[in-house]
């Protein structure tokens, strides 16, 4: 593709956003080209080859959008704490090697802003490779918790054990006497309108009704939520609600606008028949990740369907920079993530057409698409830094419309 190729079809895709946080997102993407890659999936399968071996691997429920940054943790419905793939807007069934890639790429992409080396940055796309296939090839899913993890997602998973819902709290709200509002920082939380508030209060008042707890679900804030890159412009609210007794037990919830994934005009394999986007993407979740979020749920609002669920600190998300130098912490993290793609596709086998285990197991144990699906993520990763370069220059120029 051509550099001003790339540009038309970067606002070709973000038109009808929302300006003021399409800005936003316009400079998140400016500060590395990591950034840029996070918020440019499409372009990704855009390019990706239609005429390849490497689609010819079996068909897995993927994440879509599998990035560094696209693995945490959070609580699941059970409210034990778990670490595993965390973002399933663009999630569709498509080969299993479209995840895999992505997430190469998104390796070799970031290797300058962790301040990798060249040639660390490849050994860890094999270490991460090697994970997956010979997950794959036990044909066992597992999942990880504090009592299984290691190196940095145990660090994290500890860490986490300690902290407190009144410190989260305070950190995204204010009190008022004894009670919480939601921080307007401009950061993380813009006002809302007040249509949208009413129309959030409605939905949740309905909601709450078939609950067994309603006053759990009583709205005491509304604002518009700030998260991401990839999906800033889109519909967005984060609902604080009463949940238990005082102040320091309210919740805070997330209610976000599911689009049609990014990958949908390419992948190759039929779809099912969803009701609505946000079913797609809370199916897809239920089926790859060994423990649902707590609330998540697909709903509709009108003639739009959302994605309900818990908030998740991003904290909570591992903190690569930190590696310190030290090889060995990120070696033990690319195992880690590994395992847990491999895992998801595992568990999601044989669901509406996606393969079964014994087809994945026998793919695992083929030698011949690592090594080409590797060249495939060095040349592209050069092809995003490319891009990344021609898009801050235009940037600059004024050349991008919101």
């Amino acid at each position: 593709m051509t550099r001003v190729d790339c540009l038309q079809r970067i606002t070709a895709y973000n038109h009808g956003r929302d300006p003021d946080l399409l800005c936003r997102k316009y400079v998140a993407m400016r500060k590395d080209a990591f950034a840029f890659l996070r918020g440019t999936c499409h372009l990704f399968y855009e390019d990706w080859p239609h005429i390849s071996p490497l689609n010819e691997a079996p068909r897995a429920w993927l994440c879509g959008d599998l990035h560094l940054e696209n693995f945490g943790s959070y609580k699941g419905d059970n409210r034990l704490t778990y670490f595993d793939l965390n973002d399933f807007d663009e999630a569709m069934l498509a080969p299993c090697t479209w995840d895999v890639a992505r997430f190469l790429t998104s390796v070799l992409v970031g290797a300058h802003t962790l301040q990798v080396a060249s040639r660390l940055a490849l050994a860890l796309c094999t270490i991460f490779l090697q994970a997956y296939t010979t997950a794959l090839a036990d044909g066992k899913a597992r999942w990880v918790e504090r009592a299984t993890a290691s190196g940095m997602v145990k660090d994290l998973l500890r860490k986490l054990r300690k902290r407190r819902r009144a410190v989260f709290l305070d950190s995204r709200t204010k009190r008022q006497g004894q009670k919480r509002r939601l921080r307007l920082d401009g950061k993380r939380a813009l006002p809302v309108t007040d249509e949208d508030r009413a129309k959030v209060e409605v939905f949740m008042r309905c909601f709450a009704a078939a609950q067994d707890d309603p006053a759990f679900f009583q709205v005491l804030d509304v604002a518009r939520r700030i998260a991401g890159i990839g999906s800033l412009g889109i519909e967005r609210y984060v609902i604080l609600v009463h949940g238990r007794s005082d102040p320091d037990e309210n919740f805070l919830l997330d209610l976000k606008w599911e689009p049609s994934s990014a990958l949908a005009p390419y992948v190759p394999a039929p779809q099912p028949v969803w009701q609505h986007e946000a079913e797609r993407v809370v199916a897809i979740q239920q089926r790859v990740q060994a423990i649902a979020p707590a609330f998540l749920q697909a709903v509709t609002i009108g003639a739009r369907s959302y994605v309900f669920r818990e908030l998740l600190p991003t904290q909570d998300r591992l903190q690569l920079a930190h590696w310190h130098g030290k090889s060995r912490r990120l070696e033990r993290v690319m195992e880690v993530m590994g395992k847990l793609v491999a895992w998801g596709h595992l568990r999601s086998s044989g669901r509406q057409g996606s393969a079964p285990i014994d087809t994945l197991i026998t793919f695992a144990s083929q030698a011949t698409w690592q090594k080409p699906l590797l060249e495939y993520a060095s040349t592209y990763s050069a092809q995003v830094v490319q891009d990344w370069q021609y898009f801050c220059e235009a940037y600059h120029r004024g050349e991008l419309k919101v």
